[in-house]
């Protein structure tokens, strides 16, 4: 049984494209930038591949056309990687074709941690080829990340770093809160010092107010990083940030196929769920 969309309407912007353009507009408008992502994971067919390829090269064009201050976040499952490798890269590249053609960036969103290396590697032959044009997101919570912040940070990839929102087991990433934060400022102090646009992922308050005060000691402008937020959390720290000078950007998802992302968001916080039935009944 298909579940209703009103469930997930607080972190979904729409299920088409058409009804997401308002609110990216909206956000727009307070000086917030957009990451904008169709929805969708582990597609094993090369026909709903190639017809993502399609939605994702659309998807570009109407940022164009809109005006909207936005790039977009793609999944390479979604492109066929469980297909084919060489499959997935070359629909890849073809919308780096299109991205570089229209002056437009690509994020290579990170999935689970049996993604992450070939996800690194795929992302270091696109960097290659389409430099400030490509770049992708590292989890604070994986054990292995000191070691590809430093060889990405090195390549002066663009880099969006996260918490992590994938249930991983002890062996892969860190189970403590505490670990996962000394882990995300070591990393984020690397990506400041050796890469010229970091993209600071959090909606925790101790990272933020980390960040900040990292930031304004080492003498690092506010220019020279973003913090990101999810779309239908934090709206008003996005706005207060945006009012006192730091670029701020809001991943915002649409798309038919809510269910997986809708359901990571309530595992991440009790709140959530509480917000959602709360607010089902409503008129």
């Amino acid at each position: 049984m298909r579940l209703p969309f009103i469930l997930a309407k607080r972190f979904v912007a729409g299920e088409v494209l058409t009804d997401a353009i308002p609110k990216v507009r909206a956000l727009n408008a307070k000086g917030i930038k957009v990451s904008l992502d169709l929805l969708g994971e582990n597609v094993r067919d090369r026909k709903t591949a190639d017809a993502t390829l399609r939605e994702y090269l659309l998807l570009l064009d109407a940022i164009k056309t809109e005006g909207l201050d936005s790039n977009i976040s793609i999944k390479l499952t979604m492109m066929g990687l469980d297909i084919d490798r060489e499959y997935a890269k070359a629909n890849l590249f073809t919308l780096l074709d299109r991205a570089k053609a229209n002056g437009q960036f690509v994020r290579i969103d990170m999935e689970g941690s049996d993604y992450t290396q070939v996800t690194i590697d795929l992302l270091k032959e696109a960097h290659a080829a389409y430099r400030g044009h490509v770049g992708t997101v590292i989890q604070a919570m994986l054990h292995r990340t000191d070691a590809d912040i430093a060889e990405l940070a090195d390549l002066g990839a663009d880099i969006r770093l996260c918490k992590g929102a994938y249930k991983e087991p002890a062996d892969k990433a860190h189970q403590d809160m505490d670990a996962i934060r000394a882990s995300y400022k070591r990393n984020a102090a690397v990506l400041l010092a050796k890469t010229g646009y970091p993209r600071m992922a959090t909606h925790d308050d101790r990272l933020i107010d980390w960040v900040k005060a990292y930031t304004a000691e080492n003498g690092i402008q506010k220019e020279r990083f973003e913090f990101q937020m999810l779309y239908g959390l934090r709206q008003a720290t996005c706005e207060a940030l945006a009012k006192d000078g730091y670029n701020v950007r809001v991943y915002v998802p649409y798309g038919t196929m809510w269910f997986p992302y809708f359901s990571r968001r309530l595992r991440e916080r009790k709140e959530n769920i509480w917000f959602v039935f709360s607010t089902m009944f409503r008129g």
